[in-house]
């Protein structure tokens, strides 16, 4: 997605800034809550420390993503999606079973509170009702715009924001777009990823809280030595929901196999995340260090790089685990929604919006991060604090809804990028073939703009003005390694070919392979059946949300 960008304004500064705050995005949010939701299902279950089970987690993951790269995460992912499925039906059953079916949840839900009200702490002391009884619009998707938690103008626009830019531009979901064989493959994957994720309500909500009918003294937990003697913060317990389920629900054999399931789900995840970040960090931060960087170099690299993001995550999980309340899903939502805006709106204006030019579209991303980290900066500060302890982050600061926020950063960084652009020159029509979606379809060739920085240096370097010509000496053949050499080479995927091994491709091979990418041409009937399945799935899915609004 950088390079889209790179290709679309020229330059190279916002292809630097989406790649490092796509970085520190993936830090903060994806690999971070990913560990520790792993480790908390892996504590629930084996009662191991919670660092131990990170250790445990990262070890599995980063074998198989050290060794097996993009492919064999395309692999996996297909394998562990149906058995994810299905140890998830599986649970679900168990839950409605235990809970007198689905009209047993809805009778018995606003009655799960937990006995334990009163802290040992004074300064605490009797905690109020409005503290552990369930929300009266609990069963409600769109909630009341100033009370709701999840107001509802705040959700259908400021999560549509932040969603778009998480499944439209973000390097873990594009890249396996990227994979496509073709457009008309492409859609597909994605309606099939849209037909899944109908499926959490059911799968994954709902026994959520049936979990916390079943037990409400520890999901529902309040007094704040309470939880932390139950789940180890002080905040509340609402993360070890699911696991609580099956640890305490599910027979001896299918709760390994549910703990297999998660954690295929969430090594599955983190493998993504490391992929996508060493691809970002080496081909857009680290050739800019080295531009002459060799293969072999870049895979070394993109390794230890995959090392360091997660040493930086597991320092980060204390953080984690006391944002919000201690709830995971607001933790990721309000992180994305101060950073993520300004970059929605860019791609948005960059797709659609011609006039749109590089000075714009940088500047409105600075302008947008400013005002992101001006709300970031004090919640993390202050902290987010629980109703028990509410935090100290003035109302002016932090008293807005973190997506009613989204929904302002994403406006202020738009129109500032549409001002700027328009009062500076704007980027001529044979630069933008192809890049704006007016100009799909055209077949005019396209100057680029990033044309000369492919082409790259002139072999034989300048200096002072003249040509210094440098003569080649032949180097003999470096020894061939030793067995444990050959192990870590090959543990690094930087093994030696061998005969067997492919030539690499020609100049003519590039070529064409860049033709067939700008090739969006569709066989009619298949595209009839992608777009007739993509017209049912946004009805299902309309209906479900007028069903629960």
């Amino acid at each position: 997605m950088p390079q889209y960008l790179r290709k679309r304004f020229g330059g190279h500064r916002i292809r630097l800034y989406l790649s490092v705050l796509s970085l520190f995005l993936y830090i903060f949010t994806k690999i971070s809550v990913d560990m520790f939701s792993g480790a908390v299902f892996i504590q629930q279950a084996l009662g191991w420390n919670i660092y131990a089970s990170v250790i445990a987690l990262l070890g599995i993951t980063m074998v198989y993503t050290v060794t097996g790269g993009l492919a064999a995460l395309m692999y996996t992912d297909t394998v562990q999606t149906f058995v994810i499925l299905g140890g998830a039906c599986i649970l679900m059953g168990y839950a409605f079973h235990e809970v007198g079916g689905y009209s047993g949840l809805f009778d018995k839900y606003l009655g799960a509170m937990t006995s334990l009200t009163v802290s040992e702490d004074p300064a605490v002391g009797n905690i109020s009702s409005s503290c552990y009884q369930p929300r009266a619009d609990s069963y409600h998707l769109l909630r009341d715009p100033v009370t709701g938690d999840l107001p509802w103008p705040a959700l259908l626009l400021g999560l549509t924001i932040v969603s778009g830019w998480y499944w439209c531009s973000d390097q873990v979901i594009v890249q396996r777009c990227l994979a496509g064989k073709n457009l008309t493959h492409i859609k597909a994957g994605c309606i099939l990823c849209g037909y899944l994720k109908l499926m959490p309500m059911f799968l994954m909500v709902m026994p959520g809280m049936i979990s916390r009918i079943l037990y409400p003294d520890e999901v529902a937990c309040v007094v704040p030595e309470v939880c932390k003697r139950v789940c180890g913060t002080e905040v509340g317990c609402s993360n070890i929901a699911y696991p609580r389920l099956v640890v305490k629900l599910m027979p001896n054999g299918l709760r390994g196999l549910m703990l297999a399931v998660m954690l295929a789900a969430l090594m599955s995840s983190l493998a993504s995340i490391f992929n996508s970040s060493s691809t970002l960090f080496t081909m857009d931060i680290y050739t800019r260090l080295r531009p002459r960087a060799g293969d072999r170099e870049l895979l070394l690299v993109g390794r230890l790089w995959v090392v360091f993001i997660v040493a930086v995550s597991v320092a980060w999980l204390p953080v984690v685990q006391a944002a919000q309340g201690g709830q995971l899903f607001d933790y990721i939502q309000a992180v994305s929604s101060y950073l993520a805006p300004p970059v929605s709106a860019v791609f948005v204006l960059a797709l659609f919006v011609p006039r749109v030019n590089e000075k714009g579209a940088f500047w409105g991303l600075i302008g947008g991060l400013l005002m992101g980290l001006a709300r970031l900066i004090p919640e993390f500060s202050f902290g987010s604090g629980s109703c028990v302890r509410p935090s100290a982050c003035p109302a002016l600061l932090c008293g807005v809804h973190y997506l009613y926020f989204a929904i302002v950063l994403f406006v202020c960084s738009g129109l500032l990028t549409i001002v700027i652009s328009l009062c500076t020159a704007p980027i001529p029509r044979k630069h933008l073939h192809r890049l704006v979606f007016s100009l799909r379809h055209s077949k005019e060739e396209r100057e680029d703009l990033d044309a000369e920085e492919l082409e790259g240096p002139a072999s034989a370097p300048v200096q002072n003005g003249r040509l210094e010509h440098t003569v080649e000496m032949e180097e003999p053949p470096p020894p061939a390694p030793g067995p444990l050499r050959q192990c870590l080479l090959w543990f690094c995927g930087m093994g030696r070919g061998g005969a067997g091994s492919p030539p690499p491709p020609t100049q003519e091979e590039v070529d064409a392979a860049a033709r067939r990418l700008e090739d969006i041409s569709e066989d009619p009937h298949w595209a009839r059946v992608v777009n007739l399945n993509a017209l049912l799935m946004m009805a299902v899915a309309t209906f479900l949300w007028g069903f629960y609004a």
